[in-house]
């Protein structure tokens, strides 16, 4: 994520602020031109401010997403004019929250709570398939399989209960995955290095644009040499991983232990780490972060991170630059007594599956 500033006052801006700390004014993100901008009201629309020592006035409007009323959200959409042409339901939601098909019930003030932080991962992960120029295809879009979000609490005293997954383009999101404790519970209990809400968006639309470019886009042949047969009985892997566990030797061969279980997990645990990779390094450049231990004789910790990730042609520069950096921030967090930030270990068989991975998402751009 790059960092904004505020255009009145040049405060440096983050990707989730609706405030500036230091002028006051209202903030929201423009995600049609990629960057946070101080806006001032204009009857029920919104005007961009001219920047510091500018005079010249944009005359165009703009709307804030209609999540915006409930706290869940700070992106806007073009009101119409001025040659803006409205999309069908700009006037209601910003590009991120048209996904939306569910919702838990917002008049719970705790299931309000959560939504609103799983509202900030997904937008997270809408700016970085942005960059990346994947398809995010809405329904309406005439698209066979649009992307769709379901975010579900459980039923009344946990007779039934949501689970977090992928199914012929829908993602669904378990409300409870928004409640930090039970999170840290599961993820003990299941012996998962990490999990996060940012985590589980990233490694479930894996399984989306798996359908997306390697099912239909003619890749397979080249996926099941790299991660095995996807025909594979995906119940019975399933059953058999829970039951046995991941086989020894796993660490050579996968990026974790879950990764291990069946080849569509595989892959979309390697593309949760692609996301993971481009979007906290160019977090890293967009704050100047070099990496140059004094004791690091041969220089295999140490980069500058001076390149944007999103737009590099090659993945052994994302992991010449992304093994410094995890190993830095991994020290730091042991400074602190946490937990290592990235506790994962790269080995070959994995950075070839994160070069077919880079591979297959550079052709949207390159």
């Amino acid at each position: 994520m790059k960092l904004f500033q505020c255009q009145c006052c040049k405060q440096v801006l983050y990707f989730e602020n609706t405030v500036c700390l230091r002028c006051g004014q209202t903030v929201g993100y423009l995600p049609q031109e990629d960057r946070m901008a101080a806006v001032e009201a204009d009857g029920p629309r919104w005007r961009v401010l001219p920047a510091n020592g500018h005079y010249a006035p944009d005359t165009r409007r703009w709307r804030f997403c209609r999540n915006w009323e409930l706290s869940a959200c700070n992106w806007m959409v073009p009101a119409g004019d001025e040659g803006y042409a409205e999309a069908p339901g700009a006037a209601e939601f910003c590009p991120a929250c048209r996904h939306n098909r569910t919702v838990p019930n917002l008049d719970d003030p705790l299931h309000r709570a959560r939504w609103q932080k799983i509202e900030a991962a997904k937008r997270r992960l809408i700016y970085t398939l942005t960059r990346l120029g994947l398809p995010c295809p809405v329904t309406g879009d005439g698209h066979p399989e649009p992307l769709v979000f379901d975010f579900l609490a459980d039923a009344p005293g946990g007779t039934e209960r949501v689970m977090t997954g992928h199914a012929d383009g829908v993602v669904t999101i378990a409300l409870n995955e928004a409640d930090d404790a039970a999170r840290e519970q599961a993820r003990t209990e299941m012996g998962e290095a990490y999990r996060t809400l940012l985590g589980h968006f990233r490694h479930e639309i894996g399984h989306y644009y798996w359908d997306l470019l390697v099912r239909d886009g003619g890749a397979l042949e080249g996926f099941r040499a790299m991660f095995g047969d996807e025909r594979a009985d995906y119940d019975a892997a399933l059953d058999r991983h829970y039951r046995e566990g991941a086989p020894e030797g796993w660490q050579e061969t996968h990026v974790s232990a879950y990764a291990t279980m069946h080849p569509w997990e595989d892959w979309a645990e390697t593309w949760a780490h692609y996301l993971h990779m481009v979007d906290t390094l160019e977090t890293a450049a967009a704050l100047g972060i070099e990496v140059g231990p004094e004791v690091d004789a041969e220089g295999g910790l140490s980069t500058d991170i001076d390149f944007d990730p999103y737009r590099i042609a090659r993945v052994e520069w994302l992991l010449s630059a992304w093994v410094p950096l995890t190993v830095a921030l991994n020290t730091l967090n042991r400074s602190m007594g946490a937990a290592d930030l990235y506790p994962f270990a790269l080995p070959e068989a994995v950075r070839q599956k994160l070069a077919f991975v880079h591979d297959l998402v550079s052709t949207r751009w390159g």
